[in-house]
């Protein structure tokens, strides 16, 4: 018993200097992947957030959804087409996008939140504004005539503009803000945004000490498959242009670059399977996944 209490005596004395690195200020979570459909990861991810907020921190959850959307889409009998790691989307389909993120899984993850022990609210980009988004323009080149095409994305946007009165006024207090990635134009219409980019867009807003940005792999891997422990912006950058980078990892590395030199110190690509990967990113000094700085 007396060697149990002490081992826990020295993870927590182990863990107060991070704790006081991180004291108020905010820490943007992108939630999502495998750690959102395991129960046991996502009742643990939830009682990280509530100790996150307990310990003093001001997390922003933003989450995903991508096979909750395609699991209904495909009970529906509506085929999905991808273009650089997003879906492409019409008007039917962004109205069931919207129906699975902002009704279903947002709910659940702020049920959880509360159910742990913490004070959650969820929100959507069209609560108070919070992301004006414009359609979202891709294009891509022909690898063997080298033409470029304009990839056309349909309802698929990104943030052109973050509110964050809403937001500092929900961190202000003991709430948890719980975020879908959808985001409505000037002229009101709705687009489906990548979470990633939805997070690094706040995180940017919010002056965020850290982006956390959870996924299906261990972090960023180089050509041999090996994890990439610390990069800078510009190595994952060339790792883009060389072809290292592919898929659905191609929107979180530019989410990191675009997070790392506009105000967020460091955003970290960490694998949500781990069990309590928010906290030992966070508290512990080894860290977990793969940090990429200015």
């Amino acid at each position: 018993m007396a060697k149990n209490s002490l081992s826990k005596a020295q993870i927590l004395a182990e863990a107060l200097p991070f704790m006081q690195r991180y004291d108020r200020q905010v820490v943007v979570i992108k939630y999502g992947g495998h750690a959102m459909g395991d129960e046991a990861l996502a009742r643990g991810f939830a009682s990280d957030i509530v100790q996150l907020k307990q310990s003093g921190v001001n997390p922003i959850v933003v989450h995903g959804g991508g096979p909750q959307i395609g699991a209904m889409l495909d009970r529906l009998g509506i085929e999905s087409e991808f273009a650089d790691g997003l879906r492409i989307t019409d008007k039917k389909t962004v109205e069931i996008v919207e129906m699975v993120l902002s009704g279903n899984i947002n709910k659940k993850i702020v049920s959880a939140i509360n159910q742990a022990g913490g004070q959650a609210v969820g929100l959507s980009g069209k609560d108070g504004n919070l992301i004006l988004a414009r359609k979202l323009e891709r294009r891509a080149r022909d690898p063997e005539s080298h033409i470029e095409r304009v990839l056309d994305l349909g309802f698929v946007g990104e943030p052109e503009q973050i509110n964050p009165d809403i937001l500092n006024t929900i961190v202000a207090s003991n709430i948890i803000p719980v975020i879908a990635p959808i985001g409505v134009s000037r002229s009101a219409e709705t687009y489906n945004i990548n979470a990633d980019t939805v997070a690094g867009a706040i995180a940017r807003a919010m002056n965020a000490k850290r982006l956390l940005l959870l996924t299906d792999v261990a972090g960023v891997l180089d050509d041999t498959g090996a994890l990439i422990k610390e990069i800078t912006a510009a190595g994952a950058m060339k790792l883009r242009e060389e072809g290292t980078v592919k898929g659905g990892m191609i929107p979180k590395i530019e989410t990191c670059i675009g997070a790392v030199r506009n105000n967020v110190e460091a955003v970290v690509i960490i694998d949500g399977r781990v069990p309590h990967a928010v906290l030992l990113e966070l508290f512990t000094e080894g860290g977990a996944g793969t940090m990429i700085t200015r």
